[in-house]
């Protein structure tokens, strides 16, 4: 990747050690990490390269869920239909999803029925239900999604179409994130500047009960919380939160990668990664 990182702003040799685990893999990675502490401590490698989002695009659609019910387009106790049946970005020739390739297969027994944007925003980001993002997106509307991030200075982050609409995706139109943006949406949720801060505090405890954790917080102490959103896709690993440290620091990580000839062990480079961005913090 061509595009330089700063220097890290941590003491002692973090951003060597770091990029030591990461040149251990078979793919390509990308690490942004903020204390909230003044003055921050940062590390950025290959932070504003673009990468395909996957899930974390999930994070800035329960971001404009809270943006347009503070501004009284929505309810988020109101109830949406659910309904798998979407169209393509390219064509609008319809598509759907199918259970067995979502993470969440659960909400496919509750076609037809009613349910809370509310609930599906839960199941969207703690489960990763593909269904619960697709149907919320086309509440929300994909560019007034993308519009929010530009007010919140994500340039990179890019939410164009639903989850598997592969019409679009063989036509390269996929959503993006860069680890610095995603790092920039985050801090704003964990400052409570996010919307406001009775949504960001919202935002937050609905990303603690993310329930995939091979990566953040898989090496981190039980004393520590983390809330986090994932991403998967074939040969992409992706993990952004913010880490709570029991009378220590709270800090940002993104950590993205793609091209990965073995995901698994991508998963546990990062777990690696995460650890040593903690106990830099720990102990500075």
């Amino acid at each position: 990747m061509s595009i330089p990182t700063l220097p890290s702003s941590f003491p002692g040799t973090l951003d060597e050690d770091v990029r030591a685990v990461l040149d251990g893999g078979t793919g390509d990675c990308a690490v942004a990490v903020r204390s909230l502490e003044a003055p921050p401590r940062t590390l950025l490698i290959n932070a504003h390269e673009t990468f395909h989002a996957a899930s974390t695009m999930k994070t800035p659609v329960m971001v404009e869920l809270y943006r347009q019910a503070e501004e009284g387009r929505i309810d988020l106790d109101d109830t949406v239909r659910v309904e798998n049946a979407f169209r393509s970005l390219v064509d609008g020739s319809r598509y759907a999803l199918a259970p067995e390739d979502d993470s969440y297969d659960a909400l496919y027994a509750h076609l037809g029925e009613q349910r809370s944007i509310r609930t599906l925003m839960r199941e969207m980001i703690t489960a990763s239900s593909n269904l619960a993002t697709n149907i919320l997106l086309e509440t929300v509307g994909a560019e007034r999604t993308t519009e929010s991030m530009r007010r919140y200075g994500a340039d990179r982050i890019q939410v164009r179409r639903g989850v598997e609409d592969m019409t679009a995706y063989r036509r390269g139109l996929n959503n993006e994130a860069s680890a610095h943006d995603l790092l920039v949406l985050f801090e704003q949720i964990a400052r409570g500047t996010a919307v406001s801060e009775r949504a960001s505090h919202e935002m937050i405890e609905i990303l603690k009960a993310q329930e995939h954790n091979d990566m953040i917080p898989a090496r981190l102490p039980a004393s520590v919380e983390v809330a986090h959103k994932t991403g998967w896709i074939p040969g992409l690993r992706h993990d952004s939160g913010v880490v709570f440290v029991p009378e220590g620091p709270t800090y940002v990580v993104v950590l993205l990668s793609q091209n990965l000839e073995n995901e698994e062990a991508g998963a546990q480079a990062f777990a690696r990664v995460s650890r040593m961005v903690f106990d830099a913090m720990a102990g500075g």
